[in-house]
């Protein structure tokens, strides 16, 4: 049985909105776009809360960025398994297929993914480590994450927790790393690997500095 209903009005008449203005006023760009297919120099690897707004952040257009989101940002190690691997199956896509030029991690603040993962290794969210819990699961990732914050003897838990949210970008490109194409691709100079951190309240945009292993203003 078919459970799907149709849209919320609202929805139909954002969309009629677009199609009238929008896509009207660039309708060349869309069917070259549909005729040429995709052709993007960057891949973005960003989390699905909706505060978070790649295009929006970087004035992009359609065409421009490959984008994958997922909770907290973040990208498994390499295992070739045979399972399903919904993250590691669009970065080989991006790197492989359309040889993006440019990989980057974006994390934020205010991320529901670390602070679950916080509260999961902390003891707080039980219910995140039931073998049941999809989400629970996924920000195992991160766990490796959370030990390397607690070591470094931040202030308080809401330092920590600020902290742990950049550290979904340093684990998610060290785990790029794991992945042979990626690691070939930048040690061939044809990718460049880069780590973000937004602050979604403030508009404040930091980056990844390799060489102090701290994030820097943008």
């Amino acid at each position: 049985m078919h459970v799907a209903k149709p849209l919320p009005k609202y929805l139909i008449q954002r969309y009629r909105g677009w199609k009238a203005t929008t896509y009207e006023e660039n309708k060349a760009w869309y069917k070259h776009l549909a005729s040429e297919g995709q052709n993007p120099r960057a891949m973005v690897i960003s989390c699905c809360d909706s505060r978070v707004h790649v295009t929006s952040i970087f004035g992009a257009d359609q065409g421009e960025f490959f984008i994958h989101r997922n909770i907290a940002n973040l990208v498994p190690p390499y295992e070739p398994d045979g399972a399903h691997h919904g993250t590691s199956a669009t970065i080989e896509y991006a790197v492989t297929a359309l040889k993006v030029a440019h990989l980057i991690v974006l994390g934020h603040s205010n991320c529901g993914g670390a602070n679950g993962c916080y509260d999961m290794c902390s003891g707080k969210a039980k219910q995140l480590e039931d073998k049941s819990s999809f989400v629970g699961r996924w920000i195992d990732i991160l766990r490796p994450g959370y030990d390397m914050v607690k070591k470094q003897k931040l202030a308080d838990e809401a330092a920590e927790r600020r902290q742990l949210e950049k550290t979904t970008v340093i684990v998610s490109l060290d785990n790029l790393m794991t992945f042979p194409f990626v690691k070939d691709a930048v040690e061939n100079d044809t990718l460049t690997l880069h780590g973000l951190w937004a602050d979604t309240g403030e508009g404040g945009l930091q980056q990844f500095d390799a060489e102090s292993s701290g994030f820097i203003d943008v």
